[in-house]
């Protein structure tokens, strides 16, 4: 046994030194505090509803501890997780952000989390065929109409909660640019959806066919 403590006694002095001398650093550093953003997640998130109310990206925090800790804050990519297992019907919820919500690096301390309450309005999730509209920029040329419009598909489906998509009333694409044509034309245009709560189901675009007529 005694044996044990006394081989190689000369690293293990220097080794508990070491230790010693790095706890002493790290004891007399004075305390620091600082501010910083950190994004919000969402975990269980419900299948069938939707948040219909404006999105909360990131929270502010204020914290505390040894300096030698505060100076990697920035570098832990610290988030706050809501857990939205509880939510299982539409209506308005408020959650309370609290440290179990973020993981700090051991020594450290949450002083306040900005905003500490976080509401939300879930609804539940629709689906909806919304007409597309075709945008048109330019003038055709001189000595041309402009006949019969095709839209392939005429309307695309749109899902989001119940509201949003009820509010929704047309899609509108990119412009088509009249001024080109010399006579009937077709483009492939990106269509967009004004409600930002509302999101497609499927690929953004129509075929644009346009048939123009001659005023001679």
């Amino acid at each position: 046994m005694l044996r044990f403590f006394t081989h190689n006694l000369g690293w293990k002095l220097f080794a508990l030194a070491a230790s010693f001398t790095i706890w002493l650093n790290v004891a007399g550093e004075p305390d620091l505090a600082t501010i910083l953003s950190v994004p919000v997640e969402y975990s269980n998130f419900p299948r069938d509803l939707e948040i219909s109310s404006p999105i909360v990206e990131s929270v502010h925090l204020e914290t505390t501890g040894p300096a030698i800790q505060m100076r990697g804050l920035a570098d832990a990519k610290l988030a706050a997780i809501l857990d939205f297992s509880t939510v299982t019907a539409p209506g308005e919820r408020t959650f309370t952000l609290g440290a179990s919500d973020i993981k700090l690096p051991r020594g450290t301390r949450i002083v306040r989390i900005t905003p500490a309450q976080l509401r939300f309005r879930f609804e539940r999730r629709a689906t909806r065929a919304v007409p597309v509209e075709v945008a048109f920029s330019g003038a055709l040329p001189p000595g041309l109409t402009l006949g019969k419009v095709e839209i392939t598909p005429p309307s695309l489906e749109i899902a989001g909660p119940e509201s949003h998509v009820r509010a929704a009333r047309s899609l509108v694409t990119d412009p088509f640019d009249l001024s080109r044509l010399s006579g009937p034309g077709e483009q492939s245009l990106a269509v967009y959806a004004a409600e930002p709560q509302v999101r497609f189901t499927g690929t953004p675009q129509v075929k644009v066919k346009l048939q123009v007529q001659s005023t001679h």
